[in-house]
This record gives structure tokens, C-alpha cells and sequence, in this order.
């Protein structure tokens, strides 16, 4: 006997949708636990031009490898979820060409924040 084409929908997308709920609960938890208990109204200054790109650079640097991270992980779920579904398995090696290049972009982020010091001439 054959199920409806909703309920095998809902049999093959039911992990990925629990997947995706343990996420976002993670993501909220360690949100909440790293929020500051108080907000002051102090601005912070830099005290050079050098300090506020390097500041940047590691900003750009730690923003780019958390993405490609991100993108690593989903490749590898989808690579794990696929049960030898070609589209899937596409789908994941797409998502693992992209965090190879986020981690290239990454690696190349101290070069970005050189050429910005060459254009602002500090």
C-alpha cells in the first residue's frame, strides 16, 4: 500500500524539521546566555586608524569562518541525510564548495584590511 504524497513529505522532511528546531533553540539558549546583564551608554573610541582596521579585520575574519562553518555543517547534514539521492548529494557538495570558499575569503581577509590601509595611507 502506497502513503499519500503528504504523509511521505512529512515522513522524509520530519528529522530535517526536528534538525532545525534543536538549532534554533541552541542558537537562543547560547544567545541568551551571552547577552550583557546591563547596557551602559559608554562609546568606545579607538585610539588609531590601525585599531579600528584591525579591529575590522578580525570582525571580517570571524564572521566569514562562523558562515562557512555554518555552510560546512548544513553540507554535512544534507551529505548524511541524503540516502544516495543524487540531487541531495549535489546539494551538499554545492554547500561544500561554498565553505571552502568562505574559508578562503577568510584567509584572504588581512590582505583586505592591508589594501584599506594603502587607500587610507595609515
Amino acid at each position: 500500500m502506497r502513503l499519500p504524497v503528504t504523509h511521505r513529505l512529512a515522513r522524509r522532511s520530519g528529522p530535517r524539521l526536528l534538525l532545525v528546531a534543536e538549532l534554533v533553540v541552541v542558537g537562543l539558549v547560547v544567545t541568551a546566555a551571552s547577552a550583557p546583564a546591563e547596557t551602559s551608554h559608554v562609546l568606545a573610541q579607538a585610539q588609531d586608524i590601525n585599531t579600528v582596521l584591525t579591529n575590522a579585520r578580525n570582525w571580517l575574519m570571524g564572521i566569514l569562518a562562523l558562515l562557512a562553518t555554518v555552510f560546512l555543517t548544513i553540507g554535512g547534514v544534507r551529505y548524511v541525510m541524503a540516502n544516495g539521492d543524487p540531487g541531495e548529494i549535489e546539494k551538499a557538495k554545492q554547500s561544500f564548495k561554498s565553505a571552502g570558499l568562505g574559508y578562503a575569503l577568510a584567509a584572504l581577509a588581512p590582505l583586505i584590511v592591508t589594501i584599506l590601509r594603502g587607500i587610507v595611507g595609515a
